[in-house]
Order: structure tokens, then C-alpha cells, then sequence
């Protein structure tokens, strides 16, 4: 079972997410997405708690108010967490996620702890939960099937991108010769390198001769 909620309005259409146990929070660890961003609750046990981001946004162009939101939903969903104040919450992106086989179920770790950011939670907003609970939506997603839709989708687009940038690529290759063809056509045209029938005429020379010296 995975929990979807909205993020505040104001802050525009962004889904929050979390799985409703240990179990599925593996799952989650396994199929997330790249626009994902992980949320914990630091050094406490607490649900998983996502923020699935927009094409092209980043860790560090997150809002505030929708940092929020992840905050406090993680907070609430801590045993420990929920009652203690001054709570430190981890987030990171979910490809700075880092699991390996002598890890228990649920357990992460990170790849570059660098890419790791913390929040301060002074104190639970119950007005902040209770208005992403009135969103709550329980699914049962095919969370395998969702990342592999969603893998095809990326690998259509970067194909669609490729093929975009090679014929971007042609054209200008075949403007870059239009222009050299031109600039080569204007250098056989200077006037200073022509000559005019005038010029032949007071040289002596018939058009005759000047074709019979060239041959």
C-alpha cells in the first residue's frame, strides 16, 4: 500500500508519497524515479516520505512551503519523531540512494553525502497535517511496471532529442557551406581580378587570342 497526498496548493501540482510499511518502502527504494526526492526522519526510525519533482527541478529548488509539507508528514509518520521537537529531517535525491545486500529491509544508506541536505523541525503544524491528510489517496501500484513505463517514456524522449539535434547539426553544416560557397562566389567576382573588353581591346589582343593563350 502506498499513502499519495498534495502538496499545498499554492505551491503548485506536486504528489508527496510514502509507503505504508517496511516493506514497501523497499519497494519504493527499488522503483523510485530520478525526480524523486527522499525525506527521513535523522538518527529515528520514520516512514519513507517522497517528493516527486517536475522535469528539469533540482534538490535546491524546492520551495519552502513544499519542504515543508515533506517535513512535517515525515515527522508525524515517527514514532519517536512525532513527539520530540527541534526534529532534524534528511532529504536527498532518490538516485543519492544507496542499498546493499547487508542492509535490512528499509534500511538506506547514501552514495555522496554530499548531495544530502537537513531541515529543522521545530514543532508539529497539526494545520499542515490535517490538510494533507484530507488529500490522502491509498493505492496498490505496480511499482515495476510504473518504472519501466516511465524508463521507455525517458529513453522515447532522448531518442526524440538525438535525432533533433543531428538535424539541427545538418542544417547548419549545410549553411556553413551555403556561406562559404558564397563568400568563394564573391571572390571570383572583385572587379580588380575581371577583365573587361576595354582592357583587352587596348592590350591588342582580339578575344580570339585571349581564348587561344588560355587554351
Amino acid at each position: 500500500m502506498v499513502f499519495y497526498y498534495k502538496a499545498r496548493p499554492d505551491a503548485g501540482d506536486y504528489t508527496i508519497y510514502m509507503g505504508a510499511d517496511k516493506n514497501e518502502n523497499e519497494e519504493l527504494i527499488k522503483y523510485g524515479h530520478p525526480e524523486d526526492v527522499w525525506f527521513h526522519v535523522d538518527k529515528v526510525s520514520s516512514a519513507h516520505v517522497y517528493l516527486r519533482l517536475k522535469k528539469g527541478e533540482t534538490i535546491d529548488t524546492i520551495t519552502e512551503g513544499l519542504l515543508e509539507d515533506c517535513a512535517q508528514l515525515v515527522k508525524a509518520h515517527s514514532i519517536q519523531g512525532n513527539k520530540m521537537n527541534h526534529v532534524e529531517v534528511v532529504y536527498t535525491p532518490w538516485s543519492n540512494l544507496k542499498k546493499s545486500p547487508s542492509m535490512d529491509v528499509g534500511q538506506v544508506g547514501f552514495h555522496n553525502h554530499r548531495m544530502v541536505r537537513m531541515l529543522t523541525v521545530e514543532k508539529r503544524v497539526n494545520e499542515i497535517i490535517n490538510r494533507l491528510n484530507k488529500t490522502r489517496v491509498e493505492r496498490r501500484p505496480d511499482l515495476k511496471a510504473d518504472k519501466e513505463a516511465s524508463n521507455a517514456a525517458e529513453k522515447a524522449e532522448r531518442k526524440i532529442q538525438l535525432k533533433e539535434k543531428k538535424r539541427r547539426e545538418e542544417m547548419e553544416r549545410l549553411e556553413k557551406g551555403r556561406q562559404a560557397e558564397i563568400r568563394s562566389y564573391k571572390g571570383l567576382m572583385v572587379a580588380e581580378k575581371m577583365t573587361s573588353n576595354r582592357q583587352i581591346a587596348s592590350a591588342g589582343k582580339s578575344m580570339q587570342e585571349m581564348e587561344d593563350e588560355f587554351v
